[in-house]
């Protein structure tokens, strides 16, 4: 299993009444397969640029995805730039993965959005080893679910978080989550304001 898919499992398997925005899971998802790829060595950073290698199968269908969409042009993408591209819609796509390879099931008759109506996980390896994972207290897999909004923040001191990858991919992850709730609040704002011109305020 891949630090994504287990941080989708997580994401899936929080309480009914705390919900994830599936903005921020997304742009955490795609900071884990950043984790992967490194892993896999399917790319490595330069700075905050990611720089592929020669790309081999990972076995994982969403991280060779992942790996197929990297920039392979000089100057390279950026970690944050990544986060927006590969970002979009990446929760809803995780969910349907679940769903495909049979570690989540849904009630017949009716689709059910991301953490709305909760594709419910069913009992497998993978969801155990997501969960040994958690309960582990694995220092990626935490700071990158913390960004999404779940669970508590890492030590930040722990030798896992303080490389130069993990340092640059959380650090691009929380930005972009901080800029995504900025867009949120000026939306709202500019919502109230439009409702209180149309009453006439």
């Amino acid at each position: 299993m891949t630090t994504a898919r287990d941080l989708a499992i997580v994401a899936l398997d929080i309480p009914a009444g705390k919900p994830v925005e599936q903005g921020d899971l997304s742009l955490a998802l795609a900071g884990a397969e950043v984790f992967d790829l490194v892993e896999a060595r399917a790319l490595v950073l330069d700075g905050d640029r990611i720089v592929p290698n020669a790309q081999a199968p990972t076995g994982d269908r969403l991280l060779d995805e992942a790996a197929g969409a990297l920039v392979r042009q000089e100057p390279y993408e950026s970690v944050e730039d990544w986060l927006w591209r590969r970002g979009r819609g990446l929760s809803a796509a995780y969910v349907d993965d679940l769903e495909r390879i049979g570690l989540t099931a849904r009630p017949r008759g009716r689709r059910i959005p991301l953490l709305g109506g909760r594709a419910e996980l069913v009992d497998s390896p993978a969801r155990r080893e997501a969960e040994d994972r958690w309960t582990a207290a694995e220092p990626v897999l935490l700071a990158l679910a913390s960004a999404a909004g779940i669970g508590d923040e890492p030590p930040v001191d722990t030798p896992e978080l303080t490389t130069d990858t993990a340092a640059t991919v959380l650090a691009a992850v929380g930005d972009a989550v901080m800029e995504l709730e900025a867009v949120r609040q000026r939306k709202a704002i500019e919502d109230a304001a439009f409702d209180n011109v149309w009453r006439g305020y």
